[in-house]
């Protein structure tokens, strides 16, 4: 596990699966088909609990100009500037039990910060790095 800072938010353009895990693969396909500049963006999974129980589960692109966005009508979530502790995965495609792995041990942290948020931040098309939001706030840990 290592420590990890986002220096400055990051706006991306979602899609949000129609289910957990099995509609990840589609939502990531569809956010695909609808990009520009593929090669220039930074791509990014982002979940969390709904209220149900249920998990809801993003795909998403980095934005290449402010308010791309919503000239497009696309759905956006902003990833929060901050500390977070991680999990660096190679190879994912042949470990994908990795990525849910890291982020139980993540969670489990008593540093994490309890109303964030799992990422999954994709590079170089083969590997993962698994993030997990910490605490901000002193008195919080």
């Amino acid at each position: 596990m290592d420590n990890f800072t986002i220096d400055k938010p990051i706006k991306t353009i979602c899609v949000t699966a129609d289910s957990f895990p099995d509609g990840i693969e589609e939502a990531h396909m569809k956010l695909h088909a609808t990009l520009a500049d593929k090669d220039r963006r930074q791509f990014f999974g982002i979940s969390w609990p709904g209220p149900d129980g249920e998990i809801i589960y993003k795909a998403a692109a980095s934005e290449m100009e402010p308010g791309e966005a919503e000239k497009s009508g696309a759905e956006t979530y902003t990833i929060k500037a901050g500390p977070y502790n991680s999990f660096y995965i190679t190879d994912y495609r042949e470990n994908l039990d990795g990525i849910s792995r890291a982020f139980e041990l993540l969670t489990a942290q008593h540093e994490t910060d309890p109303d964030g948020f799992c990422l999954e931040w994709y590079i170089n098309g083969k590997d993962v790095k698994c993030l997990v939001p910490l605490r901000t706030k002193q008195e919080d840990l």
